[in-house]
C-alpha cells in the first residue's frame, strides 16, 4: 500500500477497501456484499463514537507540553503530545474520547519506561533514572495509525509550549509515523534508517531534550 489514504477517504467504500487492501474489482459479488456491511457497521460506530472537541488543558507551573498536530486548513487536529511534568518525568499522551482507553507512553524518575491502555502494561523496560544526568538518548516510541480528525482533538496551540505543525498528506490511519527521543544536549537522537522523515523538531526547554521527528516508512 503506498498511494496514501487520508480520513475522508475512509467515509467512502472504495477508499475503506483501499484501507483493507481488498481489491473492489476481483472481489466476488457476495464477498463484495459482506465488506460493504462491514463498513457500513464501521460508519454507524465511527459516528456513535464523540469527539474529543476542544483540549482544555490548563498551566501547571514547571510543566511543558509539546503537540503534533495536522494543519487542516484552518483547523489544528491533535494527533499526540508529549508532557514533561513538573517533578522531571515524560509522558507521551494520544487523545481518545474513551477515557478508559488512556493510551499513554510514560518514563518515570526511577527510569521504568512503560506503555500503557486500558490501565494495562503493554511493555516496560528500565533505563537510567532521571534523577541522575541524562546520558546519551530513549525511545519514546514510533507512532503510527494517525486520525486526529476523526478523533476530533482540536490542538490550541496557547495551551503547549511547543507545537510540531504537520501538513497535510503525511500522517493518515494508514500512513506516517511520529517519532519521540529524549536526548542530551548537542546529541543526535537514534538513526532509523528504515524511516524516511520530513521534520524535526527539538524542543530544549528542559535536559534531556524532546525530539520529534515526522515521517514515513521507506
Amino acid at each position: 500500500m503506498h498511494d496514501f489514504i487520508g480520513e475522508d477517504e475512509l467515509q467512502t467504500l472504495d477508499g475503506w477497501l483501499k484501507y483493507q487492501c481488498i481489491d473492489a474489482a476481483a472481489t466476488p459479488a457476495e464477498e463484495l456484499d459482506k465488506w460493504r456491511q462491514l463498513f457500513e457497521e464501521a460508519r454507524e460506530r465511527m459516528a456513535a463514537c464523540p469527539k474529543v472537541g476542544l483540549m482544555k488543558l490548563q498551566r501547571v507551573p514547571g510543566e511543558y507540553r509539546y503537540a503534533v498536530a495536522v494543519q487542516d486548513g484552518h483547523n489544528l487536529w491533535l494527533t499526540l503530545w508529549v508532557r514533561r511534568s513538573s517533578r522531571g518525568e515524560v509522558f507521551v499522551m494520544i487523545p481518545r474520547s474513551d477515557r478508559d482507553w488512556a493510551a499513554h507512553t510514560s518514563y518515570h524518575l526511577d527510569g521504568t519506561l512503560h506503555i500503557k491502555s486500558y490501565d494495562i502494561k503493554a511493555f516496560e523496560r528500565k533505563h537510567r533514572p532521571l534523577t541522575e544526568v541524562f546520558v546519551g538518548s530513549v525511545d519514546l516510541g514510533t507512532y503510527v495509525g494517525h486520525g486526529p480528525k476523526r478523533v476530533g482533538a482540536i490542538c490550541d496551540p496557547a495551551a503547549f509550549s511547543g507545537v510540531a505543525i504537520v501538513a497535510p498528506g503525511i500522517l493518515g490511519p494508514a500512513h506516517g509515523i511520529v517519532k519521540v527521543d529524549l536526548t542530551e544536549p548537542c546529541f543526535d537522537e537514534m538513526q532509523c534508517p528504515e524511516i524516511q522523515f520530513v521534520s524535526r523538531c527539538v524542543f530544549c526547554d528542559t535536559v534531556p531534550r524532546v525530539v520529534i521527528r515526522v515521517g514515513s516508512y521507506r
